[in-house]
């Protein structure tokens, strides 16, 4: 233990900044946490104004690490998402900043999308409503292969089994999916998988999959690790779920597979450029169903962030470090 003033302020004399473009963070905080000294601002020109008397940040999308020179009394950021990619974690280090990521605040909402992007293109959804703002009834199709599909009995090869990867192989199994975990460190278990393999096994365990989904971080290792050869090699048939991020998929390979039929359909949430280009087949491809990055958000995200920042700023206050989900 160390004393508190170490980490922050005392609490009556800690400035907070919430700082997003669509999170209304504050007036939760402020209800839960009355008389404490906290501003919002909801663009990085308001945010960079602000930052010299500021302690504690709760950000992500407007964060840049220029900012870091125009934050001389801020010791812990507090950042909304899960993925921590975007803050330079050495600066940090060297600055003396606590940096806690928000691992789990969406766990449920990215698992239950990643399970709904398969359901709709299994089940055809998308093109279900096109037809529906048609008027087209469709007829019953004589080709097989034109038909809504069934998942049970089929196997889900899911790449990053953290928390969210983890209960989306709960939900599959509730499908009477086989599950295979594929994860850094498969020492760790199999968690709900049925088994688990390593990065290195990805390869070889395509040809099983049904259904790929990809729950992994953004780093290094996992940029352009489904690329051409990969997707070539998953079933015929197979769907391509992405939850994680786009720059982990090769897209121009995988465009030209969906065009091509080799695999059946992809189910995107995050694409390598956002918003994606109005020039992408992405947009139009029948056997694709494309959300805007939005698989995280639910009607308590502020809430779980804000839960988060609760139990750190008590335990900064009471002189500990050991913050929930600590990475710097």
């Amino acid at each position: 233990m160390t004393d508190a003033p170490r980490f922050l302020p005392p609490r009556e004399g800690t400035r907070l900044c919430f700082a997003h473009h669509a999170y209304d963070m504050k007036p939760i905080f402020d209800a839960l946490h009355p008389g404490f000294d906290t501003i919002q601002v909801s663009n990085r020109e308001d945010l960079r104004r602000v930052l010299p008397g500021v302690d504690v940040l709760v950000a992500s999308g407007l964060w840049h690490n220029d900012l870091l020179d125009a934050a001389p009394r801020l010791k812990y950021l507090q950042s909304v998402s899960s993925g921590t990619n975007q803050y330079d974690l050495g600066a940090f280090r060297a600055k003396g900043i606590l940096l806690a990521s928000g691992a789990g605040v969406n766990m449920n909402a990215v698992s239950e999308h990643a399970i709904a992007l398969m359901l709709a293109v299994s089940r055809r959804l998308a093109q279900a409503r096109d037809n529906q703002h048609a008027k087209f009834w469709r007829p019953e199709q004589t080709d097989p292969l034109l038909r809504e599909d069934e998942v049970a009995g089929k196997t889900m090869v899911i790449l990053g089994t953290g928390r969210i990867g983890d209960r989306i192989a709960r939900l599959a199994r509730a499908f009477d999916m086989k599950v295979i975990g594929i994860r850094r460190d498969p020492s760790k278990g199999a968690g709900s998988a049925d088994e688990v393999h390593g990065f290195a096994d990805l390869g070889a365990l395509a040809g099983r999959a049904d259904v790929l989904v990809l729950s992994c971080p953004l780093t290094d290792d996992t940029r352009g690790l489904i690329g051409a050869d990969l997707i070539a090699a998953l079933k015929p048939g197979a769907i391509l779920v992405n939850v994680a991020r786009g720059p982990v998929v090769d897209e121009a390979a995988l465009i030209a597979a969906l065009e091509a039929g080799k695999i059946a359909g992809a189910g995107l949430d995050v694409t390598t450029v956002e918003p994606l280009p109005a020039d992408s087949p992405l947009w139009s491809l029948p056997n694709v169903v494309l959300t805007p990055h939005a698989a995280g958000e639910t009607r308590r995200y502020e809430a779980n962030v804000l839960d988060i920042l609760g139990r750190n700023l008590d335990r900064l206050w009471s002189g500990d470090d050991a913050l929930v989900n600590r990475i710097v």
